[in-house]
């Protein structure tokens, strides 16, 4: 019986949540460095080229 309670006790309930902040702050690194990227001027004037030349592509 006291190996039952012990049990019952010592769960690893909070583990989840841990995992869940860890993995959203690994997330929001990730979003940050690429923001970075994306918004540096070589990146940044790539992507308009690509978004004009596909604006005035004829069909």
């Amino acid at each position: 019986m006291y190996q039952k309670m012990r049990k019952l006790l010592r769960g690893d309930a909070g583990m989840v949540t841990s995992e869940y902040a860890m993995g959203i702050i690994a997330a929001v690194a990730f979003a940050a460095v690429l923001y970075g990227v994306v918004t540096s001027g070589q990146v940044s004037a790539e992507l308009q080229n690509i978004v004009k030349r596909a604006l005035s592509a004829r069909m």
